[in-house]
C-alpha cells in the first residue's frame, strides 16, 4: 500500500488486515518500488494518487503495471476525478473517502476470493 498520510495509511491497513490480508506499507514511491523489487509475493498494490512533490500517481501506477504485469492495482484519490483518468489495464479507481465495501469487493476479486 502506498499512502503518504499516516492516518489514512493506518485506516486502510486496518481495513485490509481485518479482512485477512497481509499489508506492506510504503510512505512514498521510492519505498514502494524497493518493496516491489524485494518482495515477489506482492499481488495487489493499493495506491493513493494524490502524491506529494508533483509526482504523477497515474504514471507510477502505469510503471508498476509495465514492470510487474501480474500485480493488480487499486487506486484512490480525493483531488482527482476518476472519470477523467486514463487508468492502467485492470486498475480500479475509488474516490476518497473510500467506500469500504466497494474497495474490499475489488480487492477480493483481485485476490481470487470472490
Amino acid at each position: 500500500m502506498i499512502e503518504d498520510e499516516p492516518v489514512l495509511r493506518i485506516e486502510i491497513s486496518d481495513m485490509l488486515e481485518d479482512e485477512g490480508f497481509e499489508v506492506v506499507e510504503a510512505t512514498n514511491v521510492e519505498n514502494a518500488i524497493h518493496i516491489l523489487e524485494t518482495r515477489p509475493d506482492i499481488r495487489i498494490v493499493y495506491m493513493d494518487l494524490d502524491m506529494p512533490n508533483g509526482v504523477d500517481g497515474v504514471k507510477i501506477a502505469a510503471a508498476i503495471r509495465d514492470r510487474w504485469p501480474p500485480i493488480e492495482i487499486v487506486l484512490t484519490a480525493s483531488r482527482i476525478d476518476g472519470a477523467r483518468l486514463l487508468l492502467p489495464v485492470r486498475a480500479k479507481f475509488f474516490p476518497k473517502p473510500v467506500n469500504r465495501a466497494r474497495v474490499m469487493e475489488a480487492v477480493r476479486v483481485f485476490a481470487g476470493q470472490a
